[in-house]
């Protein structure tokens, strides 16, 4: 079990807040993408949580089977954030914060994980969701040297053109961008088990004329 020792110094220990992309940042950007017909790549960063450093003092008990003989009552002080340990969020994402920011990218102020670089001719928008990143622009020689620079720094998988990102397929093709999400649709009516439900245009009965009922009570409708 993770014991964290820091709150007596201010720190509160729940303090496990990333910021993330928000949704609508992540259209926003398919939106750009297609309306300058600017491809849109993916990648994935491995073992991520094992990349962040943390500050605060925390200890563990020594695992099984690795537990020193005569010392057995001491613990082990981490220097690094692991899986499972609360900070591990928020310290991989101040290390991957501080790497765009000191190599050339302005993160935006009206979007969280949200990085942009603009050199000579081009321009580079980078969006972070946890481990997953998208990123697209007008210079395909900036993309190869971002995947290298990336992969340097850290473990990385080159997953090619954006297909499928926070259960949204994506369609990348000569027409535009295409997203949907299908797949997602079919997970829920299996949880609900209506695989196999007739499909309908539309959800109510057509050609039946609806009557206000007067002796109901009255509702706010701004509530709905």
């Amino acid at each position: 079990m993770a014991k964290g020792y820091k709150q007596q110094h201010g720190v509160d220990y729940e303090e496990v807040f990333a910021p993330v992309a928000r949704l609508e940042m992540v259209r926003l950007i398919l939106s750009l993408a297609a309306e300058n017909k600017w491809k849109i790549f993916q990648m994935d960063v491995k073992s991520t949580f094992l990349n962040g450093s943390i500050e605060e003092e925390v200890y563990v008990q020594q695992p099984l089977n690795y537990v020193v003989k005569g010392e057995e009552n001491k613990v082990l002080k981490l220097k690094k954030a692991f899986y499972g340990l609360k900070q591990a969020p928020r310290a991989w994402n101040c290390r991957i914060d501080r790497y765009f920011q000191e190599n050339g990218f302005v993160k935006c102020p009206y979007g969280y994980a949200l990085y942009i670089k603009v050199s000579i001719g081009g321009i580079l928008i980078v969006c972070l969701y946890v481990d997953d990143l998208i990123f697209t622009g007008n210079n395909p020689r900036m993309f190869e040297e971002f995947k290298r620079a990336m992969s340097n720094e850290f473990e990385m998988t080159d997953m090619g053109l954006m297909s499928y990102y926070l259960d949204i397929e994506v369609k990348q093709m000569e027409e535009g961008i295409f997203i949907s999400q299908e797949n997602y649709a079919r997970e829920v009516l299996k949880k609900f088990n209506m695989s196999n439900c007739k499909p309908v245009n539309t959800l109510v009965a057509c050609g039946i004329k609806l009557f206000k009922f007067e002796e109901g009570e009255s509702v706010d409708a701004t509530l709905f």
